[in-house]
């Protein structure tokens, strides 16, 4: 499945620029047209990274990436014309996984985007919530020596849930996470599958960490 780049960047030519040269890597790419708008669409957009300009309007790029990292660890490199090691410095403490100045050198661009997606898998593998170890590549649980097995699909839902950890997630996020995963299951299965994966947390004593919120989703406390 091909990693799905959003493009944060005002600049018509830009944005074309960069698109170009995404999908000719392979990339999915979208570029972000309602700027008034951008946190919720970018919550929304279920992309695997995003290229994010500092200089963009309504809210520049480090801002935007500030409220961004208070509901969402989605992999942000900050595109900027701004060379400064200031600058580099603000937008990681704002928390930016990557910083490329302009003109950037397009190879050097595709080999940090590699760079990014590549910590980010090694990361993925062994992930804490609470006490509780998540081991992706093994599709356990472990806490105290002890360990329960998931399913993928519940493997996936928890994984959708922790990375958005403390936002509500709509039944059509997790359907499309799962999807994206090549994971084709229908309503019914995914009410099976969150019970499920209920039922395991329970055993290692969290009994309320993911709460339904009526007409809305499902949110991991």
């Amino acid at each position: 499945m091909n990693k799905k780049i959003l493009i944060v960047e005002d600049d018509i030519s830009m944005q074309e620029e960069l698109k170009a040269l995404l999908e000719n890597t392979s990339y999915e790419v979208s570029v972000l047209k309602d700027f008034a708008n951008a946190k919720e669409i970018i919550l929304k957009s279920n992309v695997d990274l995003i290229l994010l300009d500092v200089n963009i309007p309504y809210l520049n790029g480090e801002l935007l990436l500030k409220e961004i990292r208070k509901e969402s660890n989605i992999p942000v490199i900050i595109l900027t014309s701004r060379a400064s090691e200031l600058d580099e410095a603000l937008s990681i403490s704002y928390g930016a996984d990557d910083f490329i100045t302009k003109p950037y050198n397009p190879t050097i661009l595709l080999l940090r985007i590699q760079n990014v997606f590549k910590r980010l898998n090694q990361v993925k593998d062994k992930i804490k919530y609470r006490d509780l170890m998540v081991y992706q590549n093994k599709g356990t649980l472990v806490k105290n020596q002890e360990t329960i097995e998931l399913t993928k699909n519940e493997m996936i839902i928890f994984l959708y849930l922790l990375t958005n950890q403390n936002r509500i997630v709509s039944r059509d996020e997790l359907m499309s996470e799962l999807w994206n995963n090549e994971e084709y299951i229908n309503d019914n299965a995914l009410t099976v599958n969150i019970s499920r994966l209920r039922s395991k947390l329970v055993s290692f004593g969290y009994s309320e960490a993911i709460e339904t919120r009526k007409g809305q989703g499902y949110i991991l406390l």
